[in-house]
């Protein structure tokens, strides 16, 4: 039986290739697309600068006006991650992907990461007093997400392929996306300044053991006992890694971080 991913996610493909190609009748290019994604993602970070940790969703108070970013934000980024699945499929579809529009897109990926992860990083510098631990922990949310890509792409000028690692780019963009929603950023803080490092260290342990002339197993279930039972490392679409996005999504939605800033607390 396919897993909740393959099947979730073969619907999101058919449904991304059917506005791609209406996209490409109309004459919109790839590039187009990066571009008006990267300006979403700007007006996303505006709104976390705004409203990043104000209350869960379930305790909204209607009469702050200050509980409306975190609700925007979730509208824009979910227009930010459609352009972010089109542009590849307009390229695809229309026959139009160069070496140029994949630099471009990336490029503006990154952008994108600053302006989510330097909004928050804003949004806890600006409390009085600064949130020191949150501010550091968003700062280390966007080292992750840099380094991530940079172990990638410095590591398939060297070998055929590193794609290895839990946190890619479209599970940081939907822990975001959720947090968001669910009006709790804290949580979002807390995973994403410390999960993505695992994804980090594993492809720079996965390119040094390939070019030492080894073939690590990417996929665990072809592995031992040991290897079965670390779903964190099974691929996309598989039963394993649904069960640690479950897991993922259900510390997004209730975790309740305190606002307890313990690096103030150390430092002083």
């Amino acid at each position: 039986m396919p897993g909740i991913g393959r099947t979730v996610g073969g619907g999101f493909a058919r449904l991304r290739d059917a506005l791609a190609g209406r996209l490409v009748r109309i004459g919109v290019s790839p590039n187009t697309l990066s571009g008006i994604g990267l300006a979403i993602t700007l007006a996303t970070g505006a709104c976390l600068v705004l409203g990043a940790d104000h209350r869960f969703a379930w305790d909204l108070d209607p009469r702050d006006g200050r509980s409306a970013y975190l609700l925007i934000a979730f509208v824009l980024l979910l227009g930010s991650f459609a352009c972010d699945m089109l542009d590849g499929a307009v390229a695809r579809i229309g026959n139009r992907a160069t070496p140029f529009g994949a630099f471009l897109d990336s490029t503006l990926d990154r952008f994108s990461d600053f302006a989510i992860f330097g909004g928050i990083a804003m949004h806890y510098a600006a409390k009085q007093p600064a949130n020191l631990t949150f501010v550091a922990l968003a700062l280390l949310g966007l080292v992750n997400a840099y380094m991530i890509s940079y172990t990638r792409a410095r590591a398939e000028d060297l070998i055929d392929d590193c794609k290895v690692g839990y946190w890619q780019r479209g599970e940081r963009g939907a822990a975001v996306l959720i947090g968001a929603g669910f009006h709790n950023i804290p949580a979002v803080v807390v995973q994403l300044g410390i999960l993505p490092l695992f994804t980090v260290l594993r492809r720079i342990g996965y390119t040094r053991s390939v070019l030492a002339g080894r073939r690590p197993i990417t996929d665990p279930r072809q592995g031992n006992f040991w290897l079965r039972i670390r779903l964190w490392r099974w691929p996309r679409m598989s039963a394993g890694y649904d069960a640690v996005t479950i897991v993922n999504i259900a510390w997004i939605v209730f975790a309740r971080i305190p606002p307890t800033d313990l690096l103030r607390q150390w430092l002083m």
